[in-house]
């Protein structure tokens, strides 16, 4: 059936080419941001069209040290580079003595054993590995695979008889066909490719990534491939031969669309073309690796394009350029593509759907915010927002599969979410941006729970955030709690770990105390897991517990503890911790005997939108019973000194943009349940907050006057905002600042002096 291929008219090839891959990657494009590190121009071969490699003659030294190795590496990363290609000649110790030399006096017995050596160094420095080492034994690549999240060989050709390969004995089709195999068997993400315009023909072309996709068929583990335009370069024997037709280098493309199997990405080089709009309409969806700090070595006449003009020129064609890793997502989250020594690596550098961090920001760091959160570009969201819009509008609620676009939104349709959420925002609670004065009371760092996301109780000494274990008596926490109220508070809010001393009346006799010497504190009180083991403890139910709770003077609890609340989840953040169905059972209770709470989402770790969606899912259906929630407040994951990040298990936090998106989409998804979504200051930092108001967050939160569990996971923003600097935030969106009741019940407008328009 493919050979019918050969006759289609070219408009027909692109067209259907194209057709097929908004079927499966919609209107993104993604690129690596990457440093090319050429760690030995020296190789056995003698391509006739390569300008990379030379002779030793021409050479300072034979191979890079790894001093410039590491000195690359830290450039790339210093700009945001996730990827370290590493291009080199195949065995040039079999060919040149110097070589040989050279590995001598490295260490090295061979140029792979120089190259896991040197890998070795761009991993420590923050990147992530991918290798073109040519071609090589199974045995080789298992050798490799600790060393890199990728590696990739180029086909260029199926024919063995081409004669600008007369001089090369490791391009024989078969011994590259067997290497790119033997990589995917090995569930390395593998990459391939074609050169267009090297002497064989259109149907060559066809048989060659029919031999591609049979390994794709095979393995599941070809990630991409590349077809390359021929471009003559002077100094080789080609100099004087015609370039690539265009034509036909668009038609190669658009045959690799069809005949691999959808999910395998086709790229073609941003370089190497001037016509961006053509390579997109036959069917391309990535542009491969681009540096900022380096140039590409192997066609080094062709800069690389600047990001910023790539992006802008690919928003004009209605697309949305991603940056991704050496690795595409749906191999990124895979635990079985990489080796387990990577895998802390690989989730330090992907955001939620294994992706690129767009940006060097995180949760609870101070610094300044991107440009933008996102890049729209011409086109009209996708036929799914409409629904969206819809079904929050209807007050039936968003269903999973809706909340899940909405969450991995990116370009147009990021900022339709968000602009739906603000929308959503001014008609719900018009143009005022509330605030509670309160104060956090944590009184005890001590924790019988190991959950590995908390640094409050279980971070490292070494990072001295979590001080010494604490136990605050009651004499010590009424003293806070009258100092709050000198300084007018209306709310105190008290969680702490979960001390191996308390019974459930410890609980009950902190309440009581509280409420007996201010009685017009609000009491806002004990995470759902504080409850649910204070039940446990005296033998209690529920019911009983909280209702003896409130009759001590608790009038409302706090959302924590509930995470993400998907049992898939917990089982890996917080495996001791009460189960998804015990937390809404504590809230659901809660509300029964007149308590009111909020709902919290502390995000950034291992879940997926899937999770992230059910939890929204899940707790609106409460809500939409019960109507006793007041509020949504999501928490960053800080990961500075969370126990779970320095194991490498979980990610870095959430990025900008998914920070941005899950205000907007809790606004959105609890609409008419749920009126007041919350921005916390102490883990966006006060820029971040005027993003947030932006994208349905209507309160700030509280002064707190005391902040202490983000700060010991390494939060460096203030533990304290005045009523003033809240009020400046507010200005910055041209809104005025209400002093609230923990209810929402306004107390008082705040006019703030700001410079800020």
């Amino acid at each position: 059936m493919t050979k019918a291929l050969l006759e289609w008219s070219t408009n027909r090839l692109l067209a259907e080419a194209a057709r097929r891959r908004d079927r499966t990657f919609g209107p993104r494009i993604t690129y690596s941001p990457k440093v090319f590190i050429p760690l030995t121009r020296l190789c056995r071969d003698r391509c006739d069209y390569c300008t990379f490699a030379t002779v030793p003659a021409r050479l300072g030294s034979a191979f890079l040290s790894l001093d410039e190795v590491r000195a690359l590496a830290r450039k790339g990363a210093a700009v945001g580079a996730a990827e370290a290609l590493f291009t080199l000649g195949e065995r040039p110790e079999l060919r040149w003595s110097s070589a040989r030399d050279a590995l001598r006096s490295l260490g090295a017995a061979t140029t792979l054993d120089y190259l896991r050596t040197a890998a070795d160094v761009a991993i420590a420095e923050g990147l992530l590995p991918h290798l073109n080492p040519g071609t090589l034994t199974p045995e080789e690549v298992a050798s490799l695979r600790p060393h890199a999240v990728s590696m990739g060989t180029m086909l260029e050709s199926i024919r063995p008889d081409l004669p600008v390969h007369r001089n090369a004995p490791d391009k024989d089709p078969d011994l590259r066909l067997a290497t790119v195999r033997a990589m995917a068997l090995q569930h390395v993400p593998t990459t391939s490719g074609i050169l267009v315009g090297i002497g064989d023909s259109e149907a060559d072309r066809l048989r060659a990534l029919e031999a591609l996709a049979a390994i794709a068929e095979e393995t599941g583990f070809l990630q991409e491939v590349i077809v390359q335009n021929f471009l003559p370069k002077p100094g080789t024997r080609l100099r004087h031969a015609p370039p690539a037709d265009h034509e036909a280098h668009l038609r190669t493309i658009a045959l690799a669309r069809l005949v691999l199997p959808p999910t395998v990405h086709v790229q073609a080089p941003p370089n190497l073309s001037d016509d961006i709009e053509g390579l997109l309409s036959a069917g391309i969806d990535d542009l491969g690796g681009i540096s900022r700090v380096t140039p590409d070595h192997v066609n080094p006449e062709r800069p690389w394009p600047e990001i910023e003009l790539l992006e802008r020129r690919l928003a004009e064609a209605g697309r949305d350029l991603v940056p991704r890793l050496a690795l595409y997502p749906e191999y990124a989250r895979r635990d079985d593509a990489v080796d387990d020594a990577l895998r802390p690596a690989v989730r330090a550098s992907m955001d939620r759907d294994g992706f690129a961090r767009e940006h060097q920001w995180f949760s609870g760091r101070p610094g300044p915010l991107p440009p933008r959160v996102v890049t729209v570009s011409r086109r009209a969201p996708a036929g799914w927002f409409d629904e969206l819009e819809a079904a929050s509008r209807s007050g039936e609620g968003p269903s999973l599969e809706l909340l899940e676009h909405a969450l991995s939104a990116r370009g147009t349709d990021a900022q339709a979410v968000i602009d739906l959420a603000d929308a959503l925002r001014r008609e719900t609670n018009g143009d005022v941006v509330t605030f509670v004065q309160n104060r956090n009371i944590n009184y005890t760092n001590q924790c019988t729970f190991g959950c590995g996301f908390c640094a409050f109780s279980r971070g490292p000494r070494s990072l001295a955030l979590r001080g010494a274990p604490y136990l605050l008596s009651m004499e010590q926490i009424l003293a806070k709690v009258a100092e709050a109220a000198a300084r007018g508070a209306t709310e105190v809010c008290l969680q702490g770990g979960i001390h191996p001393r308390f019974d459930g009346g410890t609980y009950l006799d902190i309440a009581e105390a509280i409420h007996e010497r201010f009685p017009a504190m609000h009491i806002h009180a004990f995470s759902a897991l504080e409850v649910f083991e204070g039940s446990r403890r005296l033998g209690w139910p529920l019911d009983r517990y909280l209702s003896e709770l409130a009759a001590r003077g608790v009038r409302s609890l706090p959302g924590t503890a509930a995470e993400i609340l998907d049992d898939e989840v917990r089982a890996v953040i917080c495996p001791e911790k009460l189960t998804t169905d015990q937390w809404l059972e504590v809230h659901e209770t809660a509300h029964a005997v007149g308590l009111r709470s909020n709902v919290t989402i502390m995000f950034g770790t291992v879940e997926t939108t899937t999770h992230t969606a059910r939890h929204l899912m899940r707790t609106r259906a409460l809500g939409t019973r019960t109507r006793g929630f007041t509020e949504f407040v999501p928490l960053p994951f800080v990961h500075m000194g969370a126990p779970i990040f320095l194991a490498g298990r979980a990610r870095r936090g959430p990025t900008l943009r998914e920070a941005v998106l899950l205000h907007a989409v809790g606004r959105i998804a609890y609409h008419g349940v749920i009126d007041n979504v919350q921005a916390s200051w102490v883990k966006m930092g006060p820029a971040g907050a005027v993003l947030l108001l932006d994208a349905g967050a209507n309160d700030l939160g509280g002064t707190l006057m005391e902040e202490s569990i983000s700060h010991a996971a390494g939060a460096a923003h203030a533990s304290e905002l005045t009523v003033a600097e809240l009020g400046a935030i507010a200005a910055q969106r041209g809104r005025h600042l209400v002093q609230r009741t923990t209810f929402y019940e306004h107390l008082m407008d705040v006019t703030i002096a700001s410079t800020h328009s």
